[in-house]
């Protein structure tokens, strides 16, 4: 009986410390697994990021030309309403496009910066 006894212990020993391996490995098994679907979320995270940061970037540039078209139709709508409605305006816009002006007139004109410095009357 004793060596009866004896040999089960030693079973339950070799079981036990299977259990614990197996419990190990699949804890390892587990944590890799882990690792793994932790690494496939991130690379599939960046690369949607950047397309979010180059989307917004784009949306951004978009808007600004928006406010700066915005602008410049507010500054025509303006300048239409005052040749409509002011002669002395339409006067005014009419001899600076001919380069005319009334005997008398100091005229000053400010040159750009490909034509020289300064302002020439």
């Amino acid at each position: 009986m004793a060596i009866r006894k004896r040999q089960q212990d030693v079973r339950l020993f070799r079981l036990q410390a299977q259990t614990k391996v197996i419990r190990s490995m699949n804890k390892l098994l587990l944590a890799v697994a882990g690792l793994v679907l932790g690494c496939a979320a991130v690379a599939t995270w960046l690369p949607q990021k950047r397309e979010l940061a180059r989307l917004e970037a784009k949306l951004e540039e978009t808007e600004r030309q928006e406010r700066e078209v915005l602008a410049e139709k507010s500054y025509r709508d303006a300048e239409l309403k005052a040749m409509r409605e002011d002669r002395e305006f339409l006067e005014l816009k009419a001899m600076d496009r001919l380069n005319l002006h009334r005997p008398g007139d100091k005229v000053y004109r400010v040159r750009s910066r490909g034509e020289g410095h300064g302002i020439a009357p």
